[in-house]
């Protein structure tokens, strides 16, 4: 029986899990912002640092794909903890191979565990915004993804200037793993254990493991799992590959230059993080569904622009118009699978689990399409997949036995 929380006890818990998405985003911008850094330290080549995050790629897969079994072992709170404190050893180890030891292995082996942690932590930060999001009987996911979106921007401008400072990267990637080690001790701490993720409220009542774990595989039997699927699939190709592909195809394809590249990713993502921050009141005037019919469109139309554009002002329009569209494909989708709380936790690490893969996969292979039919024709893929989320968007529709609460009702 889950326990009442009183409105500081609530704010505190929100707060939290806001700040432990934000930690998420400021550990992978602050990686990716040193890597010409690392790059030279290690005097490796644009191929060994392709191989470099090919092992934090596939990582951060396994990361996903057992955080669920995890998470069935521990609960959310105790395994979101176990997942921040592997990242943030995995993001020390990357500094100190990068410039006390100078060893290609020892970064490897950082890089692994960053992704693993990374990978897990995705799963199990999702499930547990999907619980309080349940308690607060609005949509507020697409908040919580906001925040991993500044975090990123505050990793990306604290390596910007740390590689203006000619700070060394192990000193700013430790001080930075260091921060978010003491930032998962207090937000932890903040969190309370929850029945619908996975906490015991009662240790001796938690059911054997291997029961909940036939609990948190019982949703990939279930045809709903794999709509939802489809919307988050589409919609996290989308958002990957801007972030992969954008600023390359604005800056050789279309011809602007590396800094138009730049300010035409910059534009994708602010609109993006726009419509996370103030979407949500949107979507529960008018419903899941058609918001993502809405944005399904303006993704695919934005995309489409971005493509033909005939001069860089319908490239800068086009990432604005991708940027909003891609915006909350992926967290309305969390919000759905959440609908049933007794399965919201099984429903929603087979959702995160389908979405974060193809965020995660995704780009590369649209990488290795473009080498044989240019990367503004790839883009064309994307198209087709955004198209199929908005068909499929009829999913996300809330489930009527939905026993707590009717939001979304104007499906």
């Amino acid at each position: 029986m889950e326990s009442t929380l009183s409105r500081a006890q609530y704010v505190h818990w929100r707060n939290a899990v806001f700040a432990i998405f934000l930690a998420s985003g400021v550990s992978i911008a602050t990686w990716a912002s040193r890597v010409p850094d690392i790059k030279l330290a290690l005097d490796i080549d644009n191929a060994q640092i392709g191989l470099l995050l090919l092992g934090m790629g596939i990582a951060s897969i396994i990361g996903i794909s057992t955080g669920p079994a995890v998470m069935a072992r521990t609960g959310a709170r105790r395994g979101m903890l176990t997942m921040m404190i592997t990242l943030s050893i995995g993001l020390a180890l990357v500094g100190i191979g990068t410039n006390v030891l100078t060893s290609v292995p020892v970064v490897v082996v950082g890089l692994m565990l960053f992704g693993l942690g990374n990978g897990g932590l995705d799963v199990m930060m999702n499930v547990e915004a999907t619980a309080i999001e349940q308690d607060a009987g609005k949509t507020i996911l697409p908040l919580f993804h906001a925040f991993f979106s500044f975090g990123t921007v505050i990793g990306a401008g604290l390596g910007w200037i740390a590689a203006n400072w000619h700070i060394a990267v192990a000193t700013h990637i430790t001080i930075v793993a260091a921060a978010i080690l003491v930032a998962a001790f207090a937000c932890i701490a903040n969190v309370p254990n929850r029945e619908a993720v996975l906490d015991p409220e009662v240790p001796g009542e938690k059911p054997h493991w291997r029961a909940r774990m036939h609990d948190a595989l019982s949703a990939w039997r279930e045809p709903r799992t794999y709509a939802l699927g489809v919307v988050m699939l589409g919609m996290s190709f989308a958002e990957g590959g801007a972030n992969d592909w954008l600023a390359l195809g604005t800056a050789e394809d279309h011809g602007g230059g590396t800094a138009m590249g730049a300010a035409a990713l910059t534009v994708f993502s602010v609109c993006m993080t726009a419509v996370r921050l103030f979407g949500g009141p949107l979507v529960d005037r008018f419903g899941r569904v058609l918001v993502l019919r809405v944005l399904a469109v303006a993704a695919a139309g934005g995309i489409l622009l971005f493509v033909l554009a005939p001069s860089l002002l319908f490239v800068f329009i086009g990432a604005a118009l991708w940027g909003v569209g891609a915006s909350l494909g992926f967290p309305l989708g969390m919000s759905a699978a959440a609908d049933d709380p007794a399965k919201a936790a099984a429903r929603v690490s087979a959702a995160a689990t389908i979405g974060y893969i193809a965020f995660l996969g995704g780009p590369p292979v649209l990488g290795l399409i473009s080498e044989h039919i240019g990367l503004l024709n790839t883009l064309f893929i994307l198209v087709a997949l955004v198209v199929a989320s908005g068909l499929f968007s009829g999913a996300a529709k809330p489930l009527a036995e939905s026993p707590t609460r009717n939001l979304n009702q104007r499906a």
